[in-house]
């Protein structure tokens, strides 16, 4: 007998599990298999996207790409290239990707907390009725001079409510937060459906200016590093108490990502 399946690494391959469902599907932005023509049509369509490796981790190798003026851009790590003409963009932009399997994905324009963007991480987990639950969220802010929020890229880990602050009132914030688990717990359905023995799943969110949600990658086997370093210590405590019962420990001594002063 076969082992279930408990990790899909192929971004792609999960994105398409997930728009199968009507409800989901609205909160997945464009996404497509990267080559020179599908990038291309993407710039000119929605101006600003994001280039990440089929089945990278970490944030590694995530580059922001923009066509601002008729002038093209990328930001790979803290370095922003510019160049006059597609082709000679492409031809850097291939360089950089040496060739690996790459897709494309429409730019959302993240909320940012203190200049610096910032998106959301929900971590949903199997119950002990074999149910799906979300058990945290928890806010990861840029490193100042990066595009990607990843506690291993130099990210900052806030309370949700913190980062929200700005944007909303107490009662909406709650709200919203609901919504987010809520999204969270459907993408884990979603994905059982062709892969049942998935245990957990790390739901990585982005919010936009009008505070509308967008799913901007599940990860399989997510690392709870993001909750130790809040304050409240309830999250973790939950993660852990629960990865137990289904085999799963962790490596917690989490040394890469921030804790923010609130």
């Amino acid at each position: 007998m076969k082992e279930p399946i408990r990790r899909i690494s192929n971004k792609l391959t999960k994105t398409r599990v997930l728009v199968r469902n009507q409800e989901l599907n609205k909160h997945v932005p464009v996404t497509r298999k990267m080559n020179k023509n599908t990038l291309y049509e993407m710039l000119q369509k929605h101006k600003m996207v994001y280039i990440k490796p089929c089945c990278g981790s970490l944030g590694q190798g995530v580059i922001r790409v923009e066509l601002v003026r008729a002038q093209y851009s990328y930001q790979s790590g803290t370095h922003v290239h510019k160049s006059p003409d597609y082709d000679t963009a492409y031809r850097a932009i291939f360089k950089e990707t040496m060739g690996k399997s790459y897709l494309v994905q429409k730019g959302i324009r993240l909320l940012v907390y203190d200049g610096r963007p910032f998106d959301i991480r929900v971590m949903v987990q199997r119950n002990a009725k074999s149910g799906w639950e979300a058990t945290g969220v928890a806010g990861r802010v840029a490193h100042p001079r990066k595009v990607v929020t990843n506690g291993s890229q130099g990210g900052t880990i806030y309370p949700v409510e913190e980062l929200l602050n700005a944007y909303t009132n107490a009662e909406n914030c709650k709200a919203l937060i609901r919504s987010l688990k809520q999204i969270g717990v459907k993408s884990a359905r979603q994905l059982s459906t062709s892969y049942p023995g998935l245990q957990e799943i790390g739901v990585d969110i982005a919010l936009d200016q009008r505070l509308k949600p967008w799913i901007l990658e599940v990860n399989t086997a997510p690392d709870p590093c993001p909750f130790t370093k809040l304050k409240d210590t309830n999250m973790i405590d939950r993660i852990v108490r629960y990865a137990k019962a289904y085999g799963r420990t962790y490596n917690l001594k989490c040394m890469k990502s921030k804790q923010g002063m609130v």
